[in-house]
């Protein structure tokens, strides 16, 4: 059996195993995902040692033993593997409601989630009141709701997302009574119509706590694992409990949140659609952060449709978050600018690259001629020969600052800790509880240091080389976007400040998901969704994960 290297962090997902040149920097999850055997990994913690099962379905169980497998059955024919479209039409033509939704929903994460021979643990937490707000949405007259509207849906968001129904915890023991007002995007959501089902498992401190630790594991919900392949496939990190719960059908729509292939990771990992907008795009106030430079939140759902609903959902300019109040961007309608009826034109109108290194993957291969087939102009071109110094720095540099503001300014008033110092103290009383894996890249944080000079400096060089990665491929070559694997260039895309979408391409031959990335210059959400529309339409990869029909 392969070594499963050391997941070392999520969060500089630059360099290329296959590709010795680009090994400069530090291990990636590119690297382990491919390193991953069909065996079954042994994972030094498996279930939550904090929360029970009975405790997440205390006030909800109940009701959720009552939905018949009669009606679970009529509901799954008209919300399984369905976009929100196809649902709020069953919902406006009074086949569907939204308490249903909701209660087939929680039934398939009772079933599959935790404490079974299938689990999964991705759900942290479900909000106590959803179908009791569920119920009143369903009194509303429905005929004006948009088909292309998150009202009613019930969505998951990852654990560093403050909501007032459900403590944020970022997966550690010492935020498990983290209780605080909503996020502004949470609050968005809402303004939206959208139901907040619950709180997706992530690794723990967005994966950068541990170091030596899987993705998908934190001390307050355990060890998530994919459904493509429990305890053998990589469930990507830090969003994995938001990606496995889309993979697994758990709600409508998830949110996740991106430093560096954080959303990216478990997307593709997962056989989803995810979305790492432009930094400032979306607010950041009320997320447990790492670094107020590169962090983001994200869409992840299971069709492009759902992802540009979503987009439309979260934005708003937000005078509390200097990246939103910097770039303050004008709202835009992310569905109405698809062409959703003919996806595939755009194809006809932009030229994009794809990598002469990644040629030997047979599934890029075939999206490449996939693309060219349906006429796209596409150029080959070769990854510039441009390193990302000093990257982890930024990581450590803004979360000394970052983390302890979070605290103050968003956190609950009865948190026992204050700064990064006190929360490693803290883990030290019960490290077996609550840092089995050690807590070395806490470490690093705390050791580190840099006047204000020496960081802006290190700041603009990172943003400097992430761009020229880009951009010197793209303007020479005159392309509108280019093609990536996975999380494969999420560490120049994060330094760039662009977005990327990964779109399911398809299935190596034990099984594990692989995802088409996009990446194009600043606020071209719009092109990256059209685009990932395209191939949708024309690849139609994803499947169902087995046994979790």
């Amino acid at each position: 059996m392969k070594k499963l290297l050391p997941l070392f962090f999520i969060l500089a997902l630059v360099g290329c195993k296959h590709d010795n040149k680009h090994n400069t920097q530090p291990e990636t999850e590119e690297n382990s995902m491919e390193d991953i055997s069909v065996k079954e990994v042994e994972y030094k913690v498996l279930d939550s040692q904090v929360i029970l099962n009975e405790d997440i379905w205390a006030v909800l169980g109940d009701e959720v033993d009552s939905f018949s497998q009669e009606d679970y059955e009529g509901v799954k024919a008209l919300a399984f593997e369905k976009s929100i479209p196809a649902i709020q039409t069953a919902v406006s033509n009074g086949k569907l409601t939204y308490e249903d939704l909701v209660l087939f929903y929680l039934k398939r994460i009772k079933k599959y989630d935790r404490e079974n021979s299938g689990s999964l643990n991705s759900i942290i937490a479900l909000n106590p009141n959803i179908l009791a707000e569920a119920r009143a949405l369903d009194t509303i007259e429905k005929e004006g709701v948009d088909k292309y509207s998150m009202y009613g849906m019930p969505v998951l968001l990852k654990d560093n997302i403050n909501t007032t129904a459900m403590p944020t915890t970022a997966g550690a023991t010492v935020f498990i009574d983290n209780q605080t007002d909503d996020a502004f995007i949470t609050k968005m959501l809402k303004t939206h119509g959208a139901l907040i089902l619950g709180k997706a498992n992530l690794s723990e401190w967005a994966y950068f706590f541990c170091g030596d630790c899987p993705s998908g594991y934190s001390a307050v919900g355990g060890q998530t694992l994919n459904p493509y392949g429990r305890k053998v496939h990589d469930t990507g990190g830090s969003s994995s409990g938001s990606g496995v719960s889309m993979a697994a059908n758990f709600a409508a729509a998830a949110i996740g949140t991106e430093t560096s292939g954080s959303i990216l990771s478990p997307s593709s990992a997962n056989s989803i659609v995810g979305l790492k907008p432009t930094i400032g795009l979306f607010s950041r106030a009320g997320i447990v952060p790492i670094s107020s430079t590169l962090d983001t939140p994200g869409p992840m759902t299971r069709t492009v449709i759902d992802n540009a609903i979503m987009m439309n959902a979260l934005q708003g300019v937000d005078k509390e978050d200097m990246a939103s109040a910097k770039l303050n961007p004008a709202q835009k309608d992310y569905v109405k600018n698809l062409d959703i009826d003919s996806p595939t034109t755009i194809l006809k109108e932009i030229k994009l690259g794809y990598y002469k290194e990644y040629m030997d993957d047979t599934l890029y291969l075939t999206a490449v001629e996939d693309l060219k087939k349906n006429g796209a102009k596409l150029v080959e071109i070769e990854r510039p020969e441009i390193n990302l110094p000093q990257f982890i720095r930024v990581l450590n540099l803004d979360m000394q600052k970052d983390l302890p503001d979070y605290i103050t300014k968003y956190g609950s008033p009865e948190l026992t800790v204050r700064n990064m110092q006190e929360i490693a103290t803290f883990n030290k009383q019960d490290s077996i509880i609550s840092m089995p894996y050690g807590q070395k890249l806490f470490y690093g944080v705390l050791k580190d240091s840099a006047s204000a000079g020496e960081f802006t400096a290190i700041k603009d060089t990172l943003q400097t080389n992430g761009r020229l990665f880009f951009d010197t491929p793209m303007k020479d070559n005159s392309l509108d976007a280019v093609l990536s694997i996975n999380n494969y260039m999420a560490g120049y895309a994060a330094v760039a400040k662009y977005p990327a979408i990964t779109v399911p391409m398809g299935y190596k031959d034990d099984g594990q998901p692989m995802g088409l990335t996009f990446i194009a210059p600043s606020r071209q959400e719009g092109l990256l969704l059209q685009l990932a529309l395209a191939y949708e339409s024309i690849s139609h990869k994803r499947k169902t994960p087995e046994g979790y029909n």
